[in-house]
């Protein structure tokens, strides 16, 4: 048994040391490795991790969504949200999950902020944008405001929620204006301040319009505390940042590896002592 991290860039990633240790403490001797695949590059590596005892792997971007028409099944999740973050090999075939959703909503829920009720603002509209969107819509949220420039990307993120609590919204200032003021919470699903990314907010006056008392969720996690997340805490909001959800995808992806349950709140505490220690 092997598991593997894949995407383009993937060397940063700390899912190996997440994993590594979560695998230590169940004791069991299992490699999770880091393993570059570039975009176009997916069908190779599936026949090259089949050929060489690859059972499982987490893939990042930009992999989410290509990897759909290439495996045998979805689960339900991924299906809904048309992009996987979590492959297994079970039985011969290729299955798709996705856990990002999920450990948004854990993380958050962590963190004292349960969307139940909650009017929120998410920026951006890519395979965590869909995952995490329509996780807090099933998870309660009165609306979510999905902000992207692409408008049609907006549209058709909104249209796979079968709840219909998801409403597409631009990307300029005034828009980012007007939504935020009314949420309570604003999450960013794009790169936007990542490590690596050449790319930042043009301006962050958007976050003035935010009322007292919300709270900001940067799903980036490289670096902790990017820029949107100083400007927040300069304002006054409360903010988290993406390890929480790091963590608990990892932990509900590692039970996938292993297709069994496990005891989440000690793995994640395995998980979050890791990444301290880094």
């Amino acid at each position: 048994m092997r598991l593997q991290i894949i995407g383009d860039p993937v060397l940063h990633s700390k899912s190996p040391a997440i994993h590594g240790a979560m695998l230590k403490a169940l004791g069991l001797d299992i490699p999770y490795t880091p393993q570059v695949v570039r975009r176009g590059e997916l069908p190779q590596y599936l026949a090259w991790a089949r050929e060489n005892g690859v059972t499982g792997f987490n893939a990042t971007m930009p992999h989410k969504e290509d990897l759909l028409p290439l495996l045998d099944e979805l689960d339900p999740a991924a299906r809904t949200v048309g992009a996987v973050n979590t492959v297994c090999l079970r039985e011969g075939k290729w299955v798709g999950f996705n856990t990002d959703g999920a450990g948004a909503v854990a993380a958050l829920e962590g963190a004292g902020l349960n969307p139940a009720g909650l009017t929120v603002a998410l920026l951006g509209a890519g395979g965590a944008a869909k995952a995490a969107a329509l996780a807090l819509s099933a998870a309660g949220a009165e609306q979510v405001f999905v902000c992207n420039r692409t408008p049609d990307r907006a549209r058709a993120l909104c249209a796979r929620d079968p709840l219909g609590r998801l409403a597409p919204e631009g990307f300029d200032g005034e828009t980012l204006r007007r939504c935020a003021a009314r949420s309570r919470l604003l999450v960013n699903c794009t790169n936007l301040g990542m490590a690596g990314c050449p790319n930042q907010f043009e301006d962050f006056s958007f976050l003035d319009a935010l009322p007292r008392g919300a709270a900001v969720f940067d799903a980036i996690y490289h670096p902790a505390r990017t820029e949107l997340l100083a400007q927040a805490e300069h304002r006054g909001l409360s903010t988290l940042n993406g390890l929480p959800m790091l963590v608990n995808q990892a932990v509900l992806a590692l039970e996938h590896f292993l297709d069994r349950p496990l005891d989440r709140p000690a793995m994640a505490a395995v998980a979050a002592a890791a990444l301290n220690q880094m």
